[in-house]
């Protein structure tokens, strides 16, 4: 019961040109708010709710967590997947809440819509967090394939496979996908050892509510590679900007998240800094589950 007095929580799905979209707030709305952005296209928000939104929501945060126009909860068949579409929502949300500035936490391909959206509006933002975030994409690509290369160096069967979609077209919907298939295949974002409690996190989610809402747009890849230019991109010449105006970023990153390279991890601690940095134990792409209590720490810890 204290519990709820202290830290209210509001489903709405508001109109927003012509579609209806998710949206859920955990906590009390003065507090500071935080906007986590999923990964995708075609994902959802439900494991980050299902798991952690509440519990950050009780470290004193605001949280607002939302499924992307077209994607999971937000169904919109005209949706066209672009960033500026995303970034129109976005700024719904600062106008539906009465938000000035809020901390923009971005998860997966979710860390490219934060880092373009606080580029081009960063009077919005008061601190923009990449977590497990996309920066480099073709060489997250690359990483994937030339790993697996090395790792399958005998099996010609494996490397037919990797040389399928190595040869695919790099900005197409066709070779994000063959990439991240081969990875999933391989546990590259899983833990290499779960914890008691990433189990049960996981277990929870899987036998609750969120999990039934688990939606997946399968066409929304497809769409947003014939509709957005800016399809396989490499932001950190923008975050660099992005400090030089004065916005503060910070990364937290998985030591077993398959998907970066150490020399990825190495360039994006260059720019964030040292103790704007956190690269977590036994913890692979989905960190705010594999390592909850570590990420909600550090996030308390630097924007508390």
């Amino acid at each position: 019961m204290k519990s709820f007095l202290l830290s209210f929580f509001l489903v709405f799905s508001f109109f927003v040109k012509g579609q209806n979209l998710y949206v859920k707030t955990y906590g009390n709305e003065k507090n500071k708010p935080i906007i986590f952005i999923h990964g995708g296209p075609s994902g959802n928000a439900t494991l980050f709710e299902g798991t952690t939104a509440q519990k950050l929501a009780d470290q004193g945060f605001y949280v607002i967590a939302y499924d992307r126009r077209g994607e999971g909860r937000s169904a919109d068949p005209n949706a066209k997947f672009t960033f500026e579409e995303a970034f129109q929502d976005l700024n719904s949300l600062y106008k539906k809440y009465n938000l000035k500035k809020a901390i923009i936490l971005g998860h997966s391909f979710g860390g490219l819509v934060a880092t373009l959206y606080t580029n081009k509006y960063p009077q919005n933002v008061s601190a923009l967090v990449l977590a497990g975030a996309l920066f480099s994409q073709q060489e997250t690509y690359d990483h994937i394939l030339n790993t697996l290369k090395k790792k399958y160096s005998n099996n010609s069967e494996q490397l037919k496979k990797i040389g399928i979609a190595e040869n695919l077209n790099k900005n197409s919907a066709e070779y994000r996908k063959g990439c991240y298939d081969l990875a999933g295949e391989n546990d590259f974002f899983k833990m290499p050892n779960p914890t008691a409690e990433s189990k049960k996190l996981y277990a929870d989610y899987e036998s609750g509510e969120f999990y039934k809402t688990n939606i997946r747009n399968k066409n929304a890849p497809l769409v947003f590679y014939q509709n957005e230019k800016q399809n396989n991109i490499d932001t950190r010449p923008v975050l660099k900007k992005i400090k030089t105006a004065g916005v503060p970023i910070y990364g937290i990153y998985g030591k077993d998240d398959g998907i970066f390279s150490s020399a990825q991890i190495n360039s994006l601690k260059a720019i964030t800094g040292e103790k704007h940095f956190a690269f977590l134990d036994n913890c692979s792409h989905y960190l705010f589950v594999d390592q909850q209590a570590a990420f909600i720490f550090k996030l308390k810890n630097w924007l508390k």
